[in-house]
């Protein structure tokens, strides 16, 4: 059986591989919740040192977000929450210049400012999430 010759099957073969995969996560995380599941890993910043990283309680965010409650989500990871819609939309650029061949870019994600700013930022996210004391608690993932 012949191929067209608009059609790549290698990009094909990965396009079908990559929406099995995030759909086989995302159904995984709807189904299971990370508080109450054992399959899910534990941060292991936290099991050794007792502090929260910036990506603590991200799990469970992504679980209250697949679910809508978007404000458990926040009280998770405000940063992954806050940063989730900047996320998307970079790896939808991406599969769409992998689907059509294009290139268009998003010049912030090659600013330097901005990438050494988004560093700073989740750094200072790190260390104030860990302030025993209000208001920085409300920055620490709610058990």
């Amino acid at each position: 059986m012949p191929v067209e010759p608009w059609v790549d099957t290698n990009k094909t073969i990965k396009l079908t591989l990559l929406v099995f995969g995030l759909g086989g996560l995302f159904l995984l995380y709807y189904l299971f919740n990370p508080s109450q599941s054992t399959f899910f890993l534990s941060c292991p910043i936290k099991m050794v040192t007792g502090y929260h990283c910036p990506g603590c309680g991200s799990q469970r965010a992504v679980y209250q977000l697949l679910h809508g409650h978007i404000l458990a989500a926040f009280r998770l990871n405000p940063l992954m929450v806050l940063t989730l819609p900047l996320l998307v939309y970079g790896l939808g650029l991406t599969l769409y210049n992998y689907i059509f061949s294009t290139s268009h870019r998003i010049s912030l994600f090659y600013n330097n400012a901005f990438i050494f700013g988004y560093f700073a930022i989740a750094i200072l996210y790190w260390v104030l999430r860990n302030i025993p004391y209000a208001p920085f608690t409300f920055l620490a993932p709610t058990e």
